[in-house]
Formats: C-alpha cells, sequence, structure tokens
C-alpha cells in the first residue's frame, strides 16, 4: 500500500526542539478541522431564518450587555460636560453606538443560524464594542483613534457575515448587495478619517454612517425582497429600550448614594423612578405594542416602508430614554434645588422628543396624519414648557411624572375604545 511522507510538510527545528509545521502542512490541519466542524453541524451555510418562530437568542442578550457598557459611558460623558456642546457629543456618539447595534441587529434577524463561525463573529463583535465603551469617555480626543479602530472593526465583521450570506443565500442576493456595498463603504469612510483632524473627522464619520444607514432604504426603494422577522425584531427593539431605561434606574441609586441620602434626593429620587417606571409602562404597553400592531399589518413586504419607519423610529426614541437617564443623576443630586439649564433641558427635552418620536412613528407606520396618537404629541409640549420655567429639580421631574402618568391612562383609554391598536410585545 502507498504511503504519503508526512515529513514534507514539516520543516526540521534544531536538535532537541519538535518540528515546526509548514505553510502545506497548517492548510492540511485547517481544512481537516473544517471538514470535522461540518460533519458534526458546528460549521453549516447560513440561510434565511425569517419563517420559523423564534425569540432572542442567549448570544444577542449577551452581546446587548456590551452596549449597556458604552451607553453609560457616553451617559457619564455628557454629565461630565452638561453642556450644549456635550449634548451635541452625546446625540453624535450615541446615534454611532445605536447604529452599530442595530445593524448587527438587522442581520442577525435574516441569517442567525448559530453556528459556530457566527458565534465567533459575535464575540468578536462584542469584544469591538466593549472597546467602544473603553475608548468613549475621549472618543474625539485622545482615546479617537481606538474609537475609530473598534468601529471598523465591527463594521468588517459585518461584512464578513454578510460575504458569507451572499454566497450561500441565492434568493437574497440581490438585498445581500446593496448591504454589503453600503457597510463596506462606511467602513472604509471611517478607516479614511484616520488621517484627518477635528472637524473633518467628523463628517467622515457622518457621512460613512449614513452610507451605511442607506442600505436598509436603498432596499425597499429597489423593491427587493429581503424579509425581516416579524417576531424577532420588536423583541429585539424592547430588549435595547430596557437597556436604555436602565441608565435611569441606575442614576436614581447614584444620585441618592452622591447625595448622602438627604431627603431631598430621596424624594426626588423617588419622583424620577416613577417617571422611568411610567416611560416603561408607555412603551411596553402602549408605543411597542402599537408599532408592532402596525408592522404585522405591514407584513413581509417592504413596499409601504413600514418597516423603515419602525427601525429608523427608534434611534429618536432610544436616543431620547438615553438622554434621561443622563440626566437624572444631576437632577436627583440637586433635590429641592433648581438644576442647571442644561441638566433641566436635557431632561424635558428628552421627555419631549421620546413622545414626539412615539407619535411620529406610529402615524408614519399608518401612513395618516390622524392615527390616534395626539395625546403624545400634546404631552410633548407640556415637556417644553416644563425647561422653560426655573422650578427645583423636585418640581421639574415630578410635572414630567404626572404628564407620564396620564399618558399611561389617556393610552390605556384609548386602547380600550378601539381608537389605538395593541399587539402586546
Amino acid at each position: 500500500m502507498a504511503t504519503v511522507d508526512g515529513s514534507r510538510y514539516w520543516h526540521e527545528a534544531s536538535p532537541g526542539r519538535r518540528p515546526t509545521a509548514s505553510p502545506a502542512g497548517w492548510m492540511m490541519f485547517l481544512a481537516g478541522a473544517g471538514w470535522a466542524l461540518r460533519a458534526r453541524g458546528l460549521v453549516r451555510p447560513p440561510s434565511l431564518q425569517t419563517d420559523e418562530s423564534r425569540t432572542a437568542s442567549r448570544l444577542e442578550l449577551f452581546f446587548d450587555l456590551a452596549f449597556v457598557l458604552v451607553v453609560a459611558e457616553l451617559a457619564s460623558g455628557l454629565r461630565r460636560d452638561a453642556t450644549v456642546h456635550g449634548v451635541l457629543l452625546f446625540v453624535g456618539l450615541f446615534t454611532v453606538v445605536w447604529w452599530a447595534w442595530m445593524s448587527a441587529t438587522l442581520y442577525a434577524n435574516r441569517f442567525d443560524h448559530d453556528d459556530v463561525l457566527f458565534r465567533l463573529n459575535k464575540l468578536s463583535g462584542m469584544f469591538a464594542v466593549i472597546g467602544l465603551a473603553a475608548a468613549a469617555s475621549d472618543a474625539t480626543g485622545k482615546y479617537a483613534t481606538q474609537f475609530v479602530l473598534c468601529y471598523v472593526a465591527l463594521r468588517l465583521l459585518l461584512l464578513l457575515q454578510y460575504a458569507r450570506a451572499y454566497r450561500h443565500v441565492e434568493q437574497a442576493r440581490a438585498g445581500i448587495g446593496i448591504y454589503l456595498g453600503g457597510t463596506g463603504a462606511g467602513a472604509a469612510l471611517w478607516a479614511l478619517s484616520l488621517p484627518f483632524p477635528g472637524p473633518a473627522r467628523y463628517v467622515l464619520w457622518a457621512v460613512g454612517v449614513l452610507a451605511d444607514a442607506l442600505g436598509p432604504l436603498v432596499v425597499t426603494a429597489a423593491r427587493v425582497e429581503v424579509p425581516l422577522h416579524l417576531e424577532h425584531l420588536p423583541e429585539r427593539f424592547s430588549l435595547f429600550v430596557i437597556l436604555v431605561l436602565g441608565e435611569s434606574v441606575a442614576a436614581v441609586a447614584h444620585g441618592v448614594h452622591e447625595a448622602a441620602w438627604t431627603s431631598g434626593a430621596v424624594l426626588t429620587g423617588l419622583v424620577a423612578f416613577v417617571m422611568a417606571a411610567a416611560l416603561w409602562w408607555s412603551y411596553f404597553d402602549l408605543a411597542g405594542a402599537a408599532a408592532k400592531h402596525l408592522l404585522d399589518q405591514a407584513g413581509g413586504s417592504r413596499g409601504t416602508g413600514a418597516h423603515d419607519v419602525y427601525v429608523f423610529g427608534q434611534l429618536p426614541l432610544c436616543l431620547a430614554l438615553a438622554a434621561v437617564g443622563a440626566a437624572v443623576q444631576g437632577i436627583v443630586l440637586a433635590g429641592t434645588a433648581p438644576p442647571s439649564a442644561v441638566e433641566r433641558g436635557v431632561l424635558t427635552g428628552g421627555v419631549a422628543l421620546y413622545l414626539v418620536a412615539v407619535a411620529v412613528t406610529n402615524a408614519g407606520m399608518a401612513r395618516r396624519v390622524r392615527s390616534g396618537w395626539w395625546w403624545a404629541a400634546a404631552a410633548a409640549g407640556v415637556a417644553v414648557a416644563d425647561a422653560i420655567w426655573t422650578l427645583p429639580a423636585l418640581a421639574v421631574v415630578g410635572i414630567l411624572a404626572v404628564l407620564l402618568v396620564v399618558v399611561v391612562i389617556v393610552g390605556l383609554e384609548q386602547g380600550a375604545r378601539g381608537n389605538v391598536e395593541l399587539t402586546p410585545l
């Protein structure tokens, strides 16, 4: 029987040391390992995962933990720089982080087949998000290079996932090709920003995110069918809402602690928690449930644009909730004293933006202005008025808490009368 001389795949080393593998030897080893993984079903080609009933995976929940860190760092940065510049910086960086999460979620919504390669890619992305968190405190200064490199790593990892899906999922290639173009352009523009100073760098960042985010809109405009999983997507969005609402809960605890449990801080913290609870209630029983109903009505067809309104409507909504969380700690610390104008503006503006985002998203998905969300839009006006008055922090947050409780009560009544149709999340 003929034999194969395996020694030709190894380089001889010095006496007393083991030989080292040649490139051909490593290739044979990797090929064998790949065959073994495929034979055991651990490596499988991706496919559309939009037909079977499924919920968020344990890996997705683990992945979200890294974003908790980033949101906390951004909120901390806004508290340290409670100025107009700090607010604008918070808005810009949160948008970048939100899109990193959203784009990963859109891919997983369609193609999460949970094999070894998908898991390794997702875990690598999680480490890159941890890097974003580590750089977020000075993402436009000392750690700008690290922030860019971590974001580019996220785009390249997503690019690899889409490239793999393009190879194996023939029926979705037209749409995947659009996503490949947008993701690749975004990664290239961010990488290109590295040698540029200040404003030019931020322009490239913005254009890069915009080019990337145009992918879903181009898919809709071209009427390319890349269906979404309509059960999985609302659940993922609701989990991100919980993530950003958690910042308000943490801020109450930190504020009371830093104020050394003074009576004013404790009372203000209690009212701030009521406000946060009302935000949670309004989203899960009203805003999110109404949007889910409209999404189910739109079905798999992307021609109406309801899917895009739903996806991109999450940005102002989550941004608003994160801003509220960032402001709560300073409000609790102020207690019965007036907060700074910026803290007051961020808190009331965050609540107003949330209410406007809820009303506009649901009206846009329903494709009619009179969609039954008049009370949310009216409440946004009251929240803006709250920013104008120079009041103690307790009064400022108290007005918002009462306002949001009224929003919940009116919304539940509208639902009971059938003026707003709801599908529980």
